[in-house]
């Protein structure tokens, strides 16, 4: 099986349209499986002490500014679904309140996503599961009672699901990604897992693949430089295309684990053994 490769957009977009698509393009071009957002109420996600506190930003001089100006509108959404069905890339979004859950199922998304900071939100999780969509877990800022809660409702649902290794540190240092818990929630769960990644560089995610990963998320961006709290742990375009490359050939590279010569290795054998006694290359007869 091929491991799906989502290329998360998040926020990075800035609230641009046209950003967004030219993103979208990164992600098809690279051979990316589907792109991510994230979708928020405003008014329900953050406080309105928060929400009226000062915070510059190309939108104003408020944090109310700066959060509305990086959430799209309905209208954006229909030109994100019909831009990714004429690329024919998947699109979908991870929801931080019920919502926007509910906004999101106003489109016929394939997939569904838990990110790392709602995995203690049992009425949100019982409502993804209800929709009965594959759904990737992230499991960042979450310790294993979390994980059984939420891996339990979405059994109880009979929804399919996935967990993702992840660390929520932004970016993550390389000595801490413990890719080792990759087996261990494999062996506890008995299901596929993910890993999404906010490191800095590719060496992380291309261990990831060899630890035998069905999912990789990684945020892309433009311009590492653009303004935005994602974008010192996103990837651009050109890395991006190295990640999936590279990511592809090690999924090859793994093989079956089978001790067997390769049929590849048989004519070389016969001739570099040619001079041994008969009974010394019996595997190049």
């Amino acid at each position: 099986m091929s491991i799906f490769i989502i290329a998360e957009i998040g926020i990075n977009h800035n609230g641009d349209i046209g950003i967004a698509k030219e993103l979208i393009d990164v992600a098809k071009n690279a051979g990316a499986h589907a792109v991510k957002f994230q979708k928020r109420t405003i008014d329900v996600v953050y406080t309105k002490e928060l929400l009226d506190s000062p915070r510059e930003s190309p939108w104003g001089t408020t944090q109310r500014e700066q959060k509305e100006g990086l959430e799209f509108s309905e209208e954006d959404y229909r030109e994100i679904d019909k831009y990714c069905h004429n690329k024919d890339i998947e699109w979908f979004a991870s929801a931080w309140d019920l919502d926007s859950q509910k906004f999101l199922q106003k489109f016929n998304c394939k997939y569904n996503k838990v990110a790392s900071a709602m995995l203690v939100y049992e009425p949100l999780l019982q409502m993804i599961a209800a929709e009965k969509k594959h759904t990737f877990i992230s499991s960042g800022m979450s310790d294993i009672a979390d994980l059984d809660r939420a891996v339990e409702i979405f059994r109880k649902a009979g929804c399919p699901y996935e967990i993702m290794h992840c660390v929520s540190t932004y970016p993550m240092d390389d000595a801490d990604a413990n890719l080792n818990r990759i087996k261990t929630l494999r062996d506890r769960y008995k299901c596929n897992i993910g890993y999404s990644g906010h490191e800095g560089g590719l060496a992380v995610s291309y261990a990831a693949a060899a630890h035998g990963i069905t999912s990789l998320e990684r945020h892309i961006t433009l311009d590492r430089a653009m303004y935005g709290s994602d974008q010192a742990s996103s990837i651009e375009p050109a890395g991006f295309i190295m990640l999936v490359g590279a990511v592809n050939k090690i999924e090859k590279a793994m093989g079956d684990g089978s001790l067997a010569m390769h049929p590849k290795e048989v004519s070389i054998a016969a001739k570099l053994r040619a001079h041994l006694p008969l009974e010394c290359r019996s595997n190049t007869k």
